[in-house]
């Protein structure tokens, strides 16, 4: 079974990195999930997909990997660009488009 190591990526919701700094190790599911019959709930057979290990660094997960014989890959983040805006600059005389209220 292969792992998977990154970090993840902040929520549409979330304003700020606060959950985004820490490496997840989380297991690839290779079973499909299957529908119940009686409740119509998801199921899945194997519970490795419900194993996800935080840590500090992306070298911890690599290590711990290594040390339990786990196949991984690594995902890159991608850094997050954020463009620097002031309030005073929505009330600007030269505004590239017209404000509204």
């Amino acid at each position: 079974m292969t792992a998977r190591i990154f970090r993840p990526a902040k929520t549409p919701s979330q304003s700020g990195t606060a959950k985004t700094k820490r490496w997840l190790l989380e297991f690839e599911t290779q079973d499909p999930h299957q529908v119940e019959p009686l409740m119509g709930w998801t199921t899945q057979v194997d519970t490795q997909d419900q194993v996800k290990l935080w840590f500090q660094t992306k070298e911890e997960a690599i290590a711990y990997a290594d040390r339990n014989g786990i196949a991984y890959r690594v995902e890159e983040p991608k850094e997050l660009t954020r463009r620097v805006m002031n309030y005073s600059d929505n009330f600007k005389f030269n505004r590239a488009g017209p404000w509204t209220h």
